[in-house]
């Protein structure tokens, strides 16, 4: 084989390599971190999430919130919801995860073990087992957040994350 067949052959040969590395890179699970979730950050107008295709249309919130709250359901890969301020132009203040998204590598279905093995700094706080069905696992801002794991009483598992905090809405 000659030198140019040769460099030809690897120059193609990287290419491929590249673009799976592309691909790998485009297909990595969205950070979940004091800021936000993936490209859905706390502080972000409606507008601006919307265009980008990261969120629902906007709609009703949380009875509980009054009359004039209103949230949007997170687009794939992520699944949840995020609640907006009262008045325009409305901004995120709060996410909530059901899936689609990891923080050092844990997230929906981790135990309370798992996430403080990844968080040493994190709080247990079981005011909410019998109310809501949840311990809630905090990660404060020194120790890696400002979120919470919501962990299931009966499978001992996180079923919801809150950016900064998880809105109850029931």
């Amino acid at each position: 084989m000659n030198s140019h067949r040769l460099a030809q052959l690897v120059g193609t040969s990287a290419a491929v390599l590249g673009a799976g590395t592309a691909i790998a890179i485009a297909g990595t699970t969205p950070k979940i971190t004091a800021s936000g979730v993936g490209k859905v950050k706390i502080g972000k107008t409606y507008t601006e999430l919307h265009d980008k295709g990261l969120i629902g249309k906007i709609r009703p919130g949380c009875n509980l919130g009054g009359p004039n709250t209103r949230g949007a359901k997170l687009k794939a890969p992520l699944k949840g919801q995020v609640n907006f301020t009262l008045k325009d132009p409305r901004k995120v203040t709060d996410i909530t995860i059901n899936a689609g998204a990891t923080a050092r590598g844990v997230g929906i279905g981790s135990t309370i073990a798992e996430i403080k093995a990844k968080f040493p700094k994190a709080k247990v706080n079981h005011k909410t087992d019998s109310t809501f069905e949840l311990t809630l696992v905090r990660i404060p801002k020194d120790g890696g957040g400002k979120f919470i794991f919501g962990v299931s009483t009966k499978t001992h598992k996180a079923t919801v994350i809150g950016v900064p905090f998880i809105a109850f809405c029931e």
